[in-house]
């Protein structure tokens, strides 16, 4: 078992460090689109050819060659990635250079066309994005208000959308982030009373409405019987799916309040920055957003296996030099 779990740790590492430097490298694309103010740019690639990326962003080749300062004879298939090669530079300094070029354009701005914003806000849920335009900071807070009671509102998307709005310069980050810190550490509290003031049998016939279902349940027994009151932590960050139903049952088991209100506030935090700072790197591109975040879940996946293989193997020498000792 313990040379199987090494021999997946080192298989493991070659995929984290590939999704590693390819989220990095979606993240750096976005941040130099914004950087040259030319938003729309940030899903441009090297392997994407100059008629593409001519015809895709909006501006005529001729326009293109003449502020890469290429020959007028460049080919319309020649691709990105062999024109760095022959510039000298990097594949994202050369694709850096684009940017800039159809920011000289003026094109690829992020401004409406044709009457429609092109980010990704709009294909989000009408309902959400009017509540967070609309209300604001108070629309924020009870949505994160309601989920960490246990209700279905997309919590993480209001999170996420809320880092967009910021980086667009709609609200306030900080102001953003104290709102749902608060209103989310409100929310696990009242569901800690819910459990100290009801019994099990009740939860267990009413408590789907807080998310408190058998399989759920018993996720988080098994979370709490492996890691005590780490579990709380966990299941505001890693797991937050779960975290009203350890609400509940944290209350219910009569889990010291000052220990659970410290984790609370600790995995609230964590949670809330990591959201917010998400949808501020991925800003207002779909395109973009969406390879960054595939990048960023393979990234998380293998990590988790990658730990989860590193403990078995030192799990499983731990034991062996336990029972080597013994033996002794």
């Amino acid at each position: 078992m313990r040379v199987v779990a090494s021999a997946l740790f080192i298989l493991l590492c070659l995929p984290t460090l590939w999704f590693g430097l390819r989220s990095y490298g979606s993240l750096y694309l976005l941040r130099s689109a914004y950087a040259a103010g030319a938003p729309k740019t940030s899903s441009i690639r090297p392997w994407m050819t100059l008629g593409y990326v001519a015809a895709t962003y909006g501006a005529s080749e001729e326009q293109l060659r003449t502020r890469l300062q290429l020959p007028p004879g460049t080919e319309p298939s020649a691709s990105l990635k062999s024109l760095a090669d022959k510039a000298g530079l990097s594949r994202s300094e050369y694709v850096k250079r684009v940017q800039s070029a159809f920011a000289g354009l003026g094109r690829a701005n992020g401004t409406v066309t044709n009457g429609r914003s092109s980010g990704w806000l709009d294909t989000m849920s009408d309902q959400v994005l009017t509540a967070l335009l609309v209300f604001g900071y108070p629309a924020l807070g009870l949505t994160l208000f309601l989920g960490s009671i246990g209700l279905p509102v997309p919590d993480g998307l209001a999170m996420t959308v809320a880092g967009a709005l910021a980086m667009d310069g709609r609200i306030n980050l900080g102001w953003a982030g104290a709102t749902a810190l608060v209103a989310s550490v409100l929310g696990d509290m009242i569901g800690y009373g819910i459990g100290r003031v009801l019994d099990r049998e009740i939860l267990e016939r009413r408590g789907r409405w807080l998310g408190f279902t058998a399989l759920r349940r018993i996720r988080v027994e098994v979370l709490f019987e492996r890691w005590g009151g780490v579990t709380v932590f966990i299941t505001r960050t890693f797991a937050s799916y779960l975290s009203s139903v350890a609400n509940l049952l944290a209350g219910l088991s009569r889990y010291p309040f000052g220990k659970y209100l410290a984790l609370t506030f600790a995995g609230r935090f964590a949670w809330t920055a990591a959201y917010l700072a998400l949808g501020y790197a991925v800003g207002t591109d779909l395109e973009a957003a969406s390879g960054f975040l595939t990048n960023l879940s393979a990234l998380l996946l293998f990590a988790v296996l990658l730990l989860a293989s590193a403990s078995i193997a030192s799990g499983q020498t731990a034991v062996i030099s336990s029972l080597n000792s013994q033996a002794e």
